[in-house]
């Protein structure tokens, strides 16, 4: 079976707080080590520069996050785990999918349009503070994600959009150059776990109620017992529910354990107990990777060793692909026979569907034969989501077992269900 490929990208931006950790960190590293999956992660510095340029913090923040993940348990062996910025074919792919992605497409990104709102707000010109980086950072995120035909990006709701304009960009490129790029699809974790603050909110740098993951005990103690709880005194029964102390508690323990701190609450548990309970549940999960962090920040090579060996194996997939794509578009020597290039080419063709979006905002699909004659047409759907979905079906059953597809589909003059079953078959046979 064919692992799924999934990537996940960590800009390098402030230190680690445990809920980076319960929501984002742990879950990654356990799904890593599930058989099935090829695990793509990388340090997205090249994003972090958009909003830092602060040399020395980019580099301790690129420290800070690598030395993170590697101590709560990634294993550089099982997965690709690298630094964006020393796979140079990345950039290079980003102006490739500048040339096909719309202007338009990217006046539609939340961050820019926010930026715009802001502005317009404060009565300034539209584009004041947008930087060309910030405008274009999709095409980059594209690019991050199509180098390596991720099948699967773990993102949040938020992000969806930078899932659905790379598929975009995907398909404008292969429908101009031939079918390169897998359409990736954004795969979103309704249950990720949300930590509250020191203040109840949720915690988050921005609100200066954070608990960093490898504070020193002294200082984690410290902080827990500064989280902000009721007056309800030692021997009056204490609520679970909305208790931030009782929520940070529970993502650390076990069932058994969590049943047993939600008793004591019921038997009025005195809130510098309960505090107590935290801080020594939490030390015993983060003390032994608060060591190896440790570790690993003193003594940087170690780390820029296990990104270096990374890089290896992220070039050995993508300096071949971009030759590839290079040829593709024309970048190629001098010498070439162009002619008997694209007779090889013409050989080895296939029937192949093709996804894109038009500018009624739907999401379409076209099957062609080998020779790029067109045999059926979709209509629109809401979604890429929507599309993958009615291909899928196809490919696997064919034209003829789908009879309930037939209405969203316009099958092209002289194209008949034999012509249509045999190209799906030919697809079929490729896989």
């Amino acid at each position: 079976m064919t692992p799924v490929r999934v990537l996940t990208g960590i800009k390098p931006s402030g230190t680690p707080h445990l809920g980076n950790y319960v929501g984002a960190i742990r879950p990654t590293v356990r799904a890593s080590r599930q058989p099935g999956v090829d695990s793509f992660l990388f340090l997205a510095d090249y994003h972090a520069m958009i909003s830092t340029q602060d040399p020395a913090r980019l580099q301790r923040s690129t420290l800070e996050i690598a030395a993170t993940w590697i101590a709560c348990g990634l294993d550089p062996q099982r997965v690709t785990f690298y630094r964006q910025s020393d796979i140079p074919e990345i950039p290079e792919l980003t102006w490739f999918l500048a040339c096909v992605c719309g202007k338009g497409l990217l006046n539609r990104a939340h961050a820019y349009k926010a930026m715009l709102d802001k502005n317009a707000a404060a009565r300034a010109e539209p584009d004041e503070g947008v930087s060309t980086g910030l405008f274009i950072y999709p095409v980059l995120m594209a690019a991050d994600i199509l180098m390596f035909n991720a099948h699967q990006v773990p993102v949040g709701r938020d992000q969806v959009q930078h899932i659905e304009m790379a598929r975009d960009m995907a398909s404008s490129f292969n429908h101009l150059y031939g079918e390169h790029f897998t359409l990736p699809e954004a795969v979103i974790d309704e249950q990720v776990a949300t930590l509250p603050g020191l203040d109840g909110r949720k915690m988050s740098k921005s609100y200066d109620n954070v608990i960093p993951l490898f504070a020193p005990p002294e200082q984690l103690r410290k902080l827990i017992m500064g989280i902000v709880t009721d007056s309800k005194s030692p021997g009056e029964p204490k609520q679970t529910e909305g208790s931030a102390l009782f929520q940070i508690y529970q993502a650390f323990a076990t069932p058994q354990e969590t049943a047993t701190l939600a008793q004591a609450y019921a038997d009025g548990i005195a809130w510098g107990d309960a505090k107590q309970m935290l801080f020594e549940r939490i030390d015993r999960e983060v003390a032994p990777m608060r060591a190896t962090y440790d570790e690993l920040m003193a003594h940087p090579e170690q780390v820029e060793a296990i990104l270096q060996a990374g890089a290896l194996k992220a070039r050995a997939v993508a300096t071949p692909f971009t030759a590839r794509l290079r040829h593709a578009v024309g970048l190629r020597p001098l010498q070439t026979n162009s002619q008997s290039q694209t007779a090889k080419t013409d050989k080895a063709a296939r029937p192949a569907f093709k996804q894109y979006r038009e500018q009624d905002g739907l999401f379409y699909f076209k099957l062609t034969d080998a020779k790029g004659r067109v045999l059926l047409q979709s209509a629109g759907y809401a979604s890429p989501q929507d599309a993958g979905q009615t291909i899928a079906r196809l490919k696997a059953q064919g034209w003829t077992a789908c009879a309930d597809l037939h209405a969203q589909v316009a099958v092209a003059d002289g194209t008949s269900p034999a012509d249509l079953d045999a190209a799906l078959q030919v697809l079929r046979d490729a896989e």
